[in-house]
């Protein structure tokens, strides 16, 4: 182990030299360490990296999971969790702080693969995925049949003899895939997926035979799982023996227990559909002969009085018909239509008569009624004018110009004809217009005029 020397003088480090040291240290001999406590502050970053400490009762390690890492593990981490951690310890030396560098994350007690798949199981029950009431019902007959699947093995070979054994003419379609290993999840996926969009099949058998845990794996993934409960159309998980589970028989819309019981039980047995169809077409014979003699009985016992009664009913209607007849001859007799034809028009000229008369009088009543008053409204209506006018007649005699020239006034106005109104409007030499009450006057302003109040003498 590399130890740092001091002299009797003690020396001095930089901080970055003791950090350094401390490195080196702890790289040599911490390279490859497997650490046990318990997972707390469980973190993934936004750069994919996991972030978390390992404690236990007396102590706490920081520990990162790079992305690379993270991707490939079987489990998900979660606060918590008894784990046993792979990895290098180092130093942070920018911060002084180290760390345990992950390689690899085990669970303790629960192998990581059981641990995935309880972990998984937990998530897609939570989603509803595993509950009764989303499963599909298989059909009763179905005609066309796919199967994802190996091409090699017995399993492919044990549902071919199955389903033409108990059904023959059933058309069947292989989507052939690996079922263990590299490729056999992006595989299975596909041919559930070709399936879908085809739309061909009435139901899907996705499956293969038994094996460990490890071998059954792909079938725990929740891509396929996902791939089962995405399909339009019924499928059923045939893994494994009857006492291996895996995610994909919960979210199936049916578990078989074995590949050879999925054929089973999707296809009826030919022959004991055509017994069952026998019984079943003698039983209806059978009811139906038992209905026949029990209508013909009835018919015989009821035939007689069936017959009298429709005779009499029968005779009834040509009764009624016979009615209708001489009725209709009645009203048609020329006759009767001649009397009938008069008596209306005797009727309509008595009314219109009638009629006419009361609006003559009525009409002539109008008239007087609106001659009487007409003279007496004429006279209080040229009364009421003469009353109006005369006031007006009076006061526009009284604002006449003439009348004030009937008491020996004047109206004078200059050339320019405007009424002349004081010495400023007749300038000497201008001529002037005089009107009196009868006929005018010319005149002429004298030059020697002046503004005094006395008129300028005319010529």
């Amino acid at each position: 182990m590399e130890q740092l020397t001091f002299d009797s003088a003690p020396s001095v480090f930089t901080v970055t030299e003791v950090t350094a040291a401390i490195h080196r240290l702890l790289t040599l001999n911490f390279d490859d360490v497997r650490i046990s406590g318990e997972i707390s502050g469980y973190k993934v970053w936004t750069s994919g990296h996991a972030y978390f400490t390992l404690k236990d009762s007396g102590s706490q390690l920081r520990c990162v999971l790079f992305k690379n890492t993270l991707r490939y593990m079987r489990f998900k981490p979660a606060d918590g969790l008894a784990v046993v951690a792979r990895g290098s310890v180092e130093v942070r030396q920018e911060r002084g702080e180290y760390q345990l560098i992950v390689s690899s994350l085990e669970p303790q007690g629960l192998g990581a693969l059981q641990l995935a798949f309880e972990q998984l199981k937990a998530r897609l029950a939570a989603e509803g995925l595993f509950a009764a009431e989303r499963k599909r019902p298989l059909p009763a007959f179905p005609r066309r049949i796919g199967i994802v699947t190996s091409p090699r093995g017995a399993v492919i070979r044990d549902m071919l003899t199955v389903l033409r054994r108990r059904f023959p003419g059933l058309h069947i379609r292989l989507f052939p895939t690996p079922v263990q290993g590299d490729g056999s999840i992006d595989g299975i996926c596909e041919g559930l997926l070709h399936f879908a969009e085809s739309g061909w099949p009435d139901v899907i058998i996705v499956g293969r035979g038994g094996g460990s845990i490890e071998d059954l794996w792909t079938f725990n993934e929740e891509a396929v799982a996902r791939c089962i409960v995405e399909c339009p159309m019924p499928v059923v998980s045939a893994v494994g023996h009857e006492t291996d589970f895996t995610i994909a028989d919960f979210v199936a819309d049916l578990r078989a227990p074995t590949p050879s019981a999925a054929a089973e039980l999707i296809v009826r047995n030919r022959a004991d559909v055509l017994a069952a169809l026998d019984t079943t077409t003698h039983r209806v014979e059978r009811a139906i002969h038992f209905r026949l003699s029990q209508a013909g009985r009835r018919l015989h016992e009821q035939g007689i009085q069936h017959a009298a009664s429709l005779l009499q009913r029968r005779i009834a209607r040509l009764g009624q018909r016979l009615d209708d007849v001489d009725q209709r001859l009645r009203q048609h007799d020329p006759r009767t239509r001649l009397a009938t034809s008069r008596r209306r028009l005797d009727t309509a000229v008595h009314a219109l008569d009638d009629r006419m008369q009361r609006r003559m009088l009525a009409a002539a009543q109008r008239v007087q009624n609106a001659a009487q008053p007409l003279p007496e409204l004429m006279r209080r209506r040229l009364d009421a004018a003469s009353l109006r006018l005369n006031p007006l007649a009076a006061r526009l005699q009284a604002l006449s110009p003439l009348g004030v020239l009937d008491r020996g006034y004047a109206i004078v106005q200059n050339d320019s004809g405007r009424i002349v109104k004081s010495p400023s409007d007749a300038p000497p030499g201008m001529g002037l217009d005089i009107r009196l009450r009868t006929g005018r006057v010319r005149a002429t302003v004298d030059a020697g005029a002046s503004d005094s109040d006395e008129p300028p003498p005319a010529t």
